[in-house]
């Protein structure tokens, strides 16, 4: 078997493992909380210079003040502020690994992983509106909450969620992947470990000049290989894991922001050098 056949059939599995996982749960009550830890209340969101925070991007992140009432803390962080927390908190080797990250999208990618694993909490992307929907019953135990994505080759477009979860459904060309937005997990979760340390490696193994693709280093696809590589080891993980299907009705990302239009996009600077 060709090593292109070999990556194709390894995509497929973890493509295959997330839908069973989606389309078998379908609600927010996968199980049984494996603890009756809770998570941190606190939101954390970043911007790499918040000194040029788009005015539209600033709209998105206000919508989340609503959540102070319900006694859920805020933060926002540049990319001074990740630099400083990860070199405090996680050491030199991780400080490394984040400064090969090319371009804000990594930068943010890198560091959530870094501050749930070290803190606990709700790492949000700053692109999100809040709809106002109460859910601080995702605080309640330390599970990893994450959100479930479809993407359908053949059109070029994501698969409503209100289809792709539905038992059964499936299509050729179909792609099921797991979101690293929202990451709501508690301190020390293993397989927030898992992804770290996988975004960590895939960063030290990239040559120095060389600008690896961001999704799957860093990104959903380093999320989503992480926890079916764990969970395929050991099973059991899967108590730790909640799949939201049902996210968009808390949270959507709003798509008609200006920087999507130039270089801080990250599907536009994907392997290309970064410049503000």
């Amino acid at each position: 078997m060709s090593r292109d056949s070999t990556i194709e059939e390894d995509h497929q599995s973890r493509s295959n493992f997330v839908r069973e996982l989606v389309q078998e749960t379908n609600n927010s009550n996968m199980v049984s909380p494996i603890s009756d830890r809770s998570i941190p209340k606190r939101i954390i969101q970043f911007w790499d210079n918040l000194d040029q925070l788009p005015s539209d991007v600033e709209e998105c992140i206000t919508t989340w003040r609503k959540v102070e009432k319900w006694g859920v803390e805020r933060l926002l962080f540049d990319n001074q502020m990740a630099r400083d927390f990860i070199q405090r908190k996680l050491g030199l080797r991780y400080l490394l690994a984040y400064d090969k990250c090319y371009h804000p999208a990594m930068q943010s990618d890198y560091f959530r992983l870094c501050y749930i694993f070290v803190e606990g909490g709700c790492y949000i992307d700053a692109d999100d509106v809040f709809s106002g929907t109460q859910f601080e019953c995702l605080f309640n135990d330390e599970r990893l909450k994450i959100q479930p994505l479809c993407y359908d080759i053949s059109s070029n477009s994501m698969v409503a969620s209100k289809i792709f979860t539905e038992k059964g459904t499936d299509e050729t060309g179909w792609i099921f992947y797991f979101n690293n937005n929202p990451l709501i997990a508690g301190n020390g979760h293993p397989l927030i470990e898992r992804a770290l340390l996988q975004a960590t490696f895939s960063l030290e193994e990239s040559p120095i000049n060389n600008l690896p693709e961001i999704q799957s280093t860093t990104g959903p696809g380093n999320l989503t290989k992480s926890i079916f590589d764990a969970i395929t080891e050991n099973n059991e993980l899967e108590q730790g894991l909640m799949v939201l299907c049902d996210w968009e009705n808390i949270a959507k990302s709003k798509w008609e922001l200006s920087y999507r239009n130039d270089n801080r996009n990250w599907r536009l600077s994907n392997n290309q050098s970064y410049k503000e």
